[in-house]
């Protein structure tokens, strides 16, 4: 009667541990444990970071309920010894087990890297790099590394006009190398054999080209106008004109709070000086929009020479065929800053 008593104790306890464990072997694979109650987040892993960061990440920032649950599953599932950097959008109520499958799988949530109106190359830097692992100085070292460079085609001069502006799709893990690299890919998908042709046509490579789309985006912000501003600038560049633009100058100087050029910004000793010295100036002075690109690749045939701004203040400008035509618009838009108060 005892052994009988005994056996079905032992039965008792070993079906209630079952149970438990059961129980809890279901909890820590199914039971939601990350962000409980919260919203979707990101979850950023650097590159380098142990499994103990990964949990002291997890339990400071608070996306995990039940660190000890997640931890024995993970190395259950060997996630501790296969730990990858990157940048994962963990959901609201999401189990364990989704959750480090996740992990494992370095399936990483993309990042929307957008940039244009540039001028600078530190602000590329800064704007590139800014949502990425990649470090903007070492990405900024890069673009005046002459070795670098070369590598692609380029010079330090010129290696921004290797940067299309645009939106791209990139990991948050993406170094500064892989930048320049996926950076050159697209710019030779921009450059198809169309636009290629085009260029040669016109006498013109691709970076000529986007040096004179930099200048032609700095005159004016009018879409349709500028094939017209890029068919001038042509027009000087075959006679051998200098180009005269002002915002050469402004870029020369560094100083793009200019709104008048006077005769000091015409004397700065600079190969951006484009009143100084004929032809295009060595790189862009600014990144060019895939529209400005393609303004110039478009260009307007006409017999202008010259413009000078409109004396609205539209953004416009008034174009003419030769030196005594553009004095008189020269003159309207002189006397219209006069009366705006503008004189620097």
């Amino acid at each position: 009667m005892n052994r009988h008593k005994i056996s079905v104790v032992i039965v008792l306890v070993i079906s209630v541990l079952t149970i438990t464990f059961s129980f809890y072997i279901y909890q820590m694979l199914m039971v939601p444990n990350i962000l409980v109650e919260k919203q979707d987040k990101i979850l950023l892993i650097p590159e380098g970071a142990t499994f103990s960061d990964v949990q002291h990440i997890l339990q400071e920032e608070g996306y995990v309920q039940d660190l000890l649950s997640f931890s024995v599953l993970a190395k259950l599932m060997k996630y501790n010894e296969y730990v990858k950097p990157g940048r994962y959008l963990l959901k609201k109520d999401m189990p364990n087990l989704q959750a480090i499958r996740l992990l494992r799988s370095g399936q990483q949530e993309p990042v929307d890297v957008t940039f244009n109106n540039i001028r600078l190359k530190h602000e590329l830097a800064e704007r590139i790099c800014a949502n990425l692992q990649a470090d903007s100085g070492t990405f900024e070292a890069m673009l005046n590394d002459s070795v670098v460079a070369s590598k692609y085609g380029f010079t330090t001069e010129n290696i921004m006009c290797m940067f299309i502006p645009n939106t791209y799709e990139l990991f948050w893990t993406t170094s500064a190398q892989q930048l320049f690299d996926r950076m050159h890919r697209e710019y030779q998908k921009f450059w198809t054999d169309e636009r290629l042709a085009r260029a040669k046509a016109m006498g013109m490579t691709p970076v000529e080209v986007a040096i004179l789309a930099s200048i032609v985006e700095s005159e004016t912000n009018k879409p349709d106008e500028a094939p017209k501003v890029a068919g001038l600038y042509i027009n000087r560049l075959k006679q051998n004109m200098a180009l005269q633009a002002d915002p050469t100058l402004k870029f020369a100087a560094q100083d793009f709070t200019i709104k008048r050029v006077l005769n000091k910004h015409i004397a700065i000793d600079s190969p951006y000086n484009t009143y100084k010295y004929t032809g295009l100036p060595p790189g862009p002075i600014r990144l060019p929009s895939v529209k400005s690109l393609n303004a110039v690749l478009n260009h307007e045939n006409h017999k202008y020479l010259y413009m000078c701004a409109r004396e609205d203040f539209s953004g416009y400008h008034n174009f003419a065929t030769n030196h005594q035509a553009h004095l008189v618009n020269a003159r309207k838009y002189q006397r219209a800053l006069n009366s705006a108060g503008i004189y620097k």
